[in-house]
């Protein structure tokens, strides 16, 4: 029996190191040259360094009125960034500069507190920009099939989704993954955690995701978060979600 335990439990962990690796390659933009990616004495000028900070995919203003230009500007120029700075800074000269997230997020307990928390940083508000697209709309296909399975109606998803991030104590994520056995699930992580990290509680593949950090609304909405997370759904990217869920899938 415990044969059989150990078994499912190198399955559960087989899955989410090969399904994060296609979630990633459409997330984390082409490296870049660097002069020294260890601190080794050797010639390593040749080393690709993969972690880059990636644009903004739409104007500053482009989800207006839902999110306002100036939070947008902040958040992403001050915040994002900021995590991105502080996250190379944290591995400089070290070969995790030439670690994919997904790897160095399968053994983030072995990191220091500022790998971890920069790190998810940076990587969950790759995500949360890319979920975001001024046109909004609908999931259809694959994606609006599962959620109708999982969660009887496209509406009941977006309630129980609403109110997983309207309950959320302090600050924080709210996603919906897709676990090891191929089932949706809403998940919550606190500060800057995601279920990709060997420590999160629910662990799978990140298909959609909410900041739910004061810096993502309180310039707007004050301490009105539910208005925020209410008119998160006229933004939804739901061609990227339904992308990282066929990449899922297909690994």
């Amino acid at each position: 029996m415990q044969k059989n335990v150990n078994n499912i439990d190198m399955q559960r962990r087989d899955f989410i190191g090969i399904t994060a690796l296609g979630v990633l390659a459409a997330c984390i933009p082409g490296g870049k040259k660097s002069t020294s990616a260890t601190k080794k004495t050797q010639d390593l000028s040749n080393v690709k360094i993969i972690h880059e900070f990636p644009e903004l995919p739409f104007a500053y203003n482009a989800l207006e009125p839902y999110i306002d230009a100036k939070t947008v500007e902040l958040h992403y120029d001050k915040h994002h960034r900021g995590y991105f700075k502080k996250f190379t800074s944290a591995i400089e000269g070290t070969e995790l500069e030439q670690i994919p997230m997904s790897e160095i997020f399968a053994k983030i307990s072995s990191y220091s507190d500022p790998i971890r928390n920069y790190g998810g940083g940076y990587y969950n508000h790759i995500l949360y920009w890319e979920n975001l697209n001024p046109d909004g709309g609908k999931p259809s296909g694959r994606l609006l099939t599962k959620i109708i399975r999982h969660f009887d109606s496209f509406d009941n998803f977006k309630k129980t989704f609403s109110d997983e991030a309207k309950t959320l104590f302090g600050s924080g994520w709210v996603w919906l993954i897709i676990t090891p056995d191929n089932k949706l699930k809403i998940v919550s992580t606190p500060n800057q955690d995601n279920p990709l990290m060997n420590i999160a509680e629910y662990r799978g593949i990140p298909l959609l995701t909410i900041d739910i950090w004061e810096h993502s609304y309180y310039l707007k909405y004050k301490n009105k978060r539910s208005g925020y997370i209410d008119n998160f759904w006229n933004i939804v990217n739901w061609k990227k979600v339904n992308e990282r869920l066929l990449n899922a899938l297909k690994a």
